[in-house]
């Protein structure tokens, strides 16, 4: 009889196993469409943001000036700086005068997107600085 007793056990212990796993291949499908479980799918308002963070942004802003700061200025920087545009165009230089196409070609394309860098750094710069102006005539977004 006390084999039987375990059996039983074995068997609810597997049942509920079984629902369970039923019940979260039931659930897959809605989680799957990023939905919140209603038919239409459409996100909770729990997920939308509040505000657009520029308060946020407001305090980080010293920070973030000094991070495209300093990385302008080391891709402006000459041929001594490690990282800069001149250096990487002097080591494509020295790969075509060596004869190492492969590898002046693959310099010549981070050249490319070095110097795409320094634009995109640059607009941000100036972004940056329309956002300190917003950000001092409206108490550091702290207001709405």
């Amino acid at each position: 009889m006390p084999a039987n007793r375990t059996s039983a056990r074995r068997r609810a212990a597997a049942l509920g196993a079984l629902a369970l796993a039923g019940s979260l291949l039931a659930a897959a499908p809605a989680h799957a469409d990023g939905g919140n479980g209603s038919p239409s799918g459409a996100p909770t308002t729990a997920a939308t943001p509040k505000n657009d963070g520029a308060k946020h942004i407001c305090k980080r802003l010293p920070k973030t000036e000094e991070r495209i700061t300093k990385a302008l200025n080391r891709l402006n920087g000459d041929a001594t700086v490690v990282g800069s545009v001149a250096r990487l165009q002097q080591r494509a230089t020295e790969a075509k005068a060596a004869g190492h196409a492969e590898i002046e070609t693959y310099l010549t394309n981070r050249l490319t997107a070095r110097k795409a860098l320094v634009t995109t750094l640059q607009a941000r710069q100036t972004d940056l600085k329309s956002v300190a102006t917003w950000c001092a005539a409206h108490n550091d977004g702290a207001g709405k």
